[in-house]
């Protein structure tokens, strides 16, 4: 089964914004232990 995929434009304001809230949710999730792979991977996609 092929999965769709959308691609939103972002500016570089709102990609600063979004990687602030998932840096500051990773951040979170490493004070309580818990595994961060999957948002390390969405902070990388978002930089390119």
């Amino acid at each position: 089964m092929k999965k769709n995929r959308v691609r939103l434009p972002l500016y570089n304001n709102e990609k600063q914004i979004i990687i602030m809230a998932l840096n500051e949710f990773r951040n979170k999730i490493l004070k309580q232990g818990r595994y961060t792979d999957p948002i390390d991977e969405l902070i990388l996609k978002i930089n390119k």
